[in-house]
């Protein structure tokens, strides 16, 4: 921004000087508030959802942005439940109110398992912050479709009252549905995602073939894939962060990790893993 014009010895000219200048100063008024109203944009942006580890967030760029669409995709035991555990606990403690769809656990089981893994989560479900509801883990093709229905509506009557969703697994939704109702779930799930919802799901990766997993993964904003894989004489649970949209730091980190019973998700160094 060009500072203020010098004045010359004339009366026109100082006229026109003292103009310029006020002109110069009502620009800068303006520029100033569209600076004051980007970074509040910036700021607004910068707001994640943390793991509740430094160190697993910054392998994941920083944390995932809130107002996102997760896929947490997986073969069996390749710790799905785990991370999406750690990140429930991590919400949970940045503030946000969170709830809980699972085929995994029930409500006493899931408060017993994390609590064994250091990620104590009762008093955030006695609070009113946490809510929890178990899914039958098996499903015919009629009382799918009624769930599926039936989820979509309670999601939607939780917008406003929780800032985080977490559905672990959708498989079972999705093994008895055909791909297009599945794609529409997830469209609609969007619309909430769009209204600063921020919706963590996760797949076995034997739910769908690989075209219908890349259809599924440009829906969303964030992909984290998991594996096992043999390192030497052990079995490692492998973390591949493939796409954080929005992220605060570069992604595509690869994340070697065990469960710790008293310290939860323990990352390993490549090299120690590989020794």
């Amino acid at each position: 921004m060009p500072g203020p014009l010098r004045a010359h010895p004339t009366d026109a000219t100082h006229g026109r000087d003292a103009r310029s200048s006020a002109a110069t100063e009502a620009n800068a008024g303006r520029s100033s508030g569209i600076m004051a109203v980007e970074t509040e944009a910036v700021e607004v942006q910068r707001r994640v959802i943390s793991t509740g580890s430094t160190e697993i967030d910054k392998k994941m760029g920083g944390g995932i942005p809130e107002g996102s669409l997760i896929l947490i995709e997986g073969s069996s035991n390749s710790g799905k439940s785990v991370v999406t555990q750690q990140l429930l606990y991590g919400a949970l403690n940045s503030g946000a109110r969170c709830v809980l769809y699972t085929t995994e656990n029930t409500p006493r089981s899931l408060f017993r398992q994390m609590d064994s893994l250091s990620l104590g989560i009762l008093d955030f479900y006695l609070l009113g912050s946490f809510n929890v509801s178990p899914v039958p883990a098996a499903m015919s093709a009629e009382s799918a479709d009624t769930a599926f229905h039936k989820l979509l509506d309670h999601i939607g009557s939780h917008r406003g009252k929780f800032d985080v969703i977490f559905i672990d697994s959708m498989t079972s939704f999705v093994s008895q549905m055909p791909e297009s109702a599945t794609l529409q779930f997830l469209t609609a799930i969007k619309e909430f995602v769009d209204d600063n919802m921020t919706v963590f799901f996760t797949l076995h990766t034997f739910a769908f073939d690989e075209a219908m997993f890349m259809r599924i993964r440009s829906l969303c904003d964030a992909h984290l894939r998991l594996r096992v894989e043999e390192m030497g004489e052990k079995l490692v649970k492998v973390l591949e962060v493939a796409k954080v949209r929005g992220a605060a730091k570069t992604t595509g980190n690869i994340i070697s990790f065990d469960v710790d019973p008293g310290l939860g998700m323990k990352i390993i160094p490549i090299s120690k893993a590989k020794a």
